[in-house]
C-alpha cells in the first residue's frame, strides 16, 4: 500500500490526493516561517535586517488599521491596473495581428523581441522628459514592462491554433474576417486568460519600479521610504501586502478561467 501511495506521489502530471495538496502547502508556509523564526529569535541575522514574524505581524495589522496606507494601496492598484489595460488594449490586437499574418509578423514580432530584453528601468529617464513625473510616467512604466512581452505571448498563442481548424472553416465557407472572429480569437480565448494572469503577475513585479518616478504615494513608495530609515517591519509589509494582491488577483484569473472555460486544457489552474 505504501509503495503504491509512494507511486501515485510521484507520478508525472497525474492528480494526487485534495489532502495531500493541501498538507504540502501547509508544510511549505511552516516551514518557512519556522526557519524565519529560528534566524530572527537566535539572532543569527541582526534584528534590524531580519525583524521576527510577531514583529511583522503586528506592523502589518496597524498599518491596515490605518486608512492612509489603505489610500496607498489604492494608488499601488490604479496604476498597476492602468498599465496592463494599456498593455492589453494595444498589445493584443497587435499580438493576433503577428500571430494571423506573415507580413504583420515581420513587423510586429522583431522589435518587439529586441525591445523586451530593455530593461524597464533603463526607459524611466526618457518617460520622466517625455510625460513628466505624474501619475502617466509611473503607468507607462508598467506598461513598457508588459506591452512587449504580452505581445510576443499573444502572437505565440495565436499560432498554435491548429491549420486543420483554419481548413476547416474556409470549407465550411467562412472569409477571412468570419475565420478571425469566429475561429481564431474563440479558440485562443482559454490561452489568452492564461497569459493575461503572467502579465498581470509582471505588471505587479514593476510597480515598485514605476514608483520610483518621483513618487509621494504608493506602496513601493512606502517601501522605499521605509528603506530610507531602516523600518524593515514596514519594508516586510510592503512586500507582503504587494504578494497578497497579486495572489489575490491571481486567483481571480484562474477561477475566471475555470468558470468560462472550463473544457480547455489548463483552464482549472
Amino acid at each position: 500500500m505504501k509503495k503504491k501511495k509512494l507511486n501515485t506521489l510521484f507520478s508525472i502530471r497525474e492528480d494526487i490526493p485534495k489532502s495531500w495538496y493541501f498538507a504540502g502547502i501547509i508544510f511549505t508556509f511552516i516551514f518557512f516561517f519556522a526557519a524565519w523564526n529560528v534566524l530572527s529569535l537566535m539572532k543569527l541575522v541582526d534584528e534590524v535586517f531580519l525583524p521576527t514574524p510577531v514583529e511583522v505581524l503586528a506592523t502589518l495589522l496597524q498599518s491596515l488599521a490605518d486608512s492612509d496606507y489603505w489610500g496607498e494601496i489604492g494608488i499601488s492598484v490604479y496604476r498597476v491596473f492602468m498599465g496592463f489595460l494599456l498593455a492589453c488594449i494595444i498589445g493584443i490586437p497587435l499580438g493576433i495581428m503577428a500571430g494571423t499574418f506573415k507580413f504583420a509578423e515581420s513587423f510586429i514580432l522583431p522589435m518587439s523581441e529586441f525591445i523586451r530584453y530593455m530593461p524597464a528601468a533603463a526607459f524611466i529617464p526618457l518617460i520622466m522628459v517625455w510625460a513628466g513625473i505624474g501619475e502617466t510616467a509611473k503607468i507607462l512604466v508598467i506598461f513598457i514592462g508588459c506591452f512587449f512581452q504580452l505581445v510576443l505571448m499573444v502572437a505565440d498563442d495565436t499560432n498554435r491554433i491548429s491549420k486543420d481548424l483554419l481548413s476547416a472553416s474556409y470549407t465550411l465557407g467562412a472569409n477571412r474576417l468570419q475565420v478571425i472572429t469566429r475561429v481564431i480569437i474563440p479558440a485562443m480565448l482559454p490561452k489568452l486568460l492564461t497569459t493575461m494572469r503572467l502579465i498581470m503577475g509582471w505588471a505587479w513585479t514593476y510597480l515598485v519600479v514605476a514608483e520610483l518616478v518621483a513618487a509621494n504615494s504608493g506602496l513601493g513608495y512606502s517601501i522605499m521610504k521605509a528603506q530610507r530609515f531602516l523600518d524593515t517591519e514596514s519594508i516586510f509589509v510592503g512586500i507582503i501586502v504587494i504578494g497578497l494582491l497579486g495572489l489575490i488577483i491571481d486567483r481571480c484569473f484562474a477561477i475566471a478561467n475555470k468558470k468560462l472555460f472550463p473544457w480547455a486544457e489548463g483552464g482549472s489552474n
